[in-house]
């Protein structure tokens, strides 16, 4: 049967995990911000974070054997390297079964001297993305984007008709972190640790992470009110120590002030608070942070600036697990977990930069979690 075009706006696909689309000359940009945020950040990279779609999938029906993508992928290339990163991979489920794996291709490449430098763009053209062998029959598929990097889609086809999905009742679950749950190092886009926790829990997971970026923003707390949201998970700290970006004094006002916001929205949603995952340069020493010689993160501040306000890990989670405990007494829809139960202190061997988890980590933290949330008396039960 010949292919056939599908319209990717306007037409049947959904597009989840995204909250923006924005046209490009080779098409749509996924942003998992909504668009009116752009105006509210000034550091480029939080830009760039939004566009590189962790969770993000196209969902339809159909009963084509054959579907395809075309994709215009940007990936970054430090001049010292022989090579761009890795494009990652996407991935085709069909009727929740992961049936194939793409590499995603090569397009545009971001030549920088050195982290955080302007990039030098050497143009790319699209590639083609094809899965064949698709069983017979019309069945649901979902077509998940690599977490890594920024993708504009650009055509899609299928051998058959393609219909909208239907609904499938799955609670939405509403994320927001760090890189650590981004999940930029994963195996896979169903690989991240809240995928892996959402097809455990049985939920539909909306992954608003920002790596670098997980600073207790108002523009995410206001993004989160007003989404439809049944779980809301915030797993925070990690940026913000590795940043300096507070202190004591302002840290425990802003993490109230985002769940303020957030309960103005949803007020009896289930509302899980995480602290931060096991990371051994900054559990006793504050930050900033950065990455050493050896290419393991390091603490820039010393352990006696604590007295003065200085923010650690052991310091943050302390203070998470106080400021849960308070609300608790006129929020008993508000919940905390320790970040250590998914990634502990005896598990820091999985940080191969002393930060980032690996790619098996990542998929026993999502089995942790849902076997921490989703449990009989767990707080998304």
């Amino acid at each position: 049967m010949a292919m056939r075009t599908v319209p990717l706006v306007g037409g049947p696909v959904e597009l989840r995990g995204a909250l923006d689309l924005e046209t490009t000359r080779a098409g749509v940009m996924p942003r998992r911000l909504p668009a009116w945020t752009k105006e509210q950040y000034q550091d480029p990279s939080v830009y760039g974070v939004t566009v590189m779609p962790s969770g993000v999938r196209l969902v339809f029906r159909t009963d084509a054997t054959v579907v395809e993508l075309d994709v215009l992928t940007s990936t970054g290339q430090l001049d010292a390297d022989p090579e761009p990163r890795p494009t990652g991979m996407l991935e085709l489920l069909v009727d929740g079964a992961l049936t194939g794996r793409r590499q995603a291709p090569m397009g545009h490449v971001l030549r920088m001297s050195e982290p955080g430098a302007e990039p030098r763009l050497i143009p790319g053209e699209p590639g083609t993305v094809r899965f064949a062998g698709l069983p017979g029959g019309m069945k649901n598929v979902e077509l998940w984007l690599p977490p890594q990097t920024p993708t504009e889609l650009v055509a899609l086809r299928a051998d058959g008709e393609v219909r909208a999905p239907l609904p499938d009742g799955r609670r939405r679950w509403v994320h927001h972190g760090s890189s650590i749950s981004h999940c930029i190092e994963a195996d896979g886009p169903t690989g991240t640790w809240p995928v892996v926790a959402a097809a455990l829990g049985g939920v539909e997971v909306i992954n608003l992470s920002l790596p670098g970026n997980g600073l207790l923003d108002p523009y995410v707390a206001r993004t989160i009110r007003d989404l439809p949201a049944d779980l809301i998970s915030l797993k925070t700290g990690i940026n913000i120590v590795g940043l300096a970006a507070f202190r004591l004094r302002t840290f425990g006002p802003a993490v109230h002030g985002f769940l303020d916001t957030i309960r103005d929205g949803h007020p009896d949603t289930p509302l899980l608070l995480i602290s931060p995952v096991s990371c051994p340069a900054v559990e006793e020493a504050p930050g900033p942070a950065t990455m050493g010689p050896d290419g393991k993160v390091t603490a820039l501040g010393a352990p006696g600036e604590v007295a003065g306000g200085a923010l650690t890990l052991t310091v943050v989670r302390a203070e998470l697990a106080r400021i849960a405990a308070a609300r608790q007494a006129h929020d008993p829809h508000l919940h905390y977990l320790d970040g250590r139960e998914l990634l502990g202190p005896d598990e820091t061997d999985d940080l191969p930069d002393g930060l980032h988890p690996t790619a098996t980590a990542y998929r026993r933290m999502g089995e942790r979690f849902a076997a921490h949330a989703f449990a009989a008396d767990g707080p998304f039960r």
